[in-house]
């Protein structure tokens, strides 16, 4: 999987995840770069499900569980109030990483 880095963009942490949105899920790789958000779908043929995000684009970053109690990810809510939700590890050093960019 490769993407297509920007001038002066760096590539700071990167983890397979699953991203749900409308109850549709896509297996891909969530990369964090100095730039931006950019989600990867691995699937070729869910590849129009990929996105970026911009910092400026994010107004909270909220944890979430399953189950109410099993950590589970990350919800990222955007400014027009869109949630982007992805299940990943270590969520608290994620969230650290995101917070630092916005």
């Amino acid at each position: 999987m490769k993407i297509n880095l920007k001038a002066n963009e760096v590539v700071l942490k990167a983890s397979d995840t699953l991203h749900t949105n409308d109850d549709l899920e896509t297996k891909g790789k969530l990369i964090i770069t100095n730039q931006r958000i950019y989600f990867k779908s691995l699937e070729i043929e869910n590849d129009h499900r990929s996105f970026e995000i911009m910092p400026g684009e994010i107004r909270d970053i909220l944890f979430y569980n399953a189950m109410r109690v099993i950590p589970r990810g990350l919800d990222l809510i955007t400014n027009d109030g869109k949630k982007l939700r992805f299940s990943i590890r270590n969520r608290k050093e994620w969230c650290r990483q995101i917070a630092q960019m916005c």
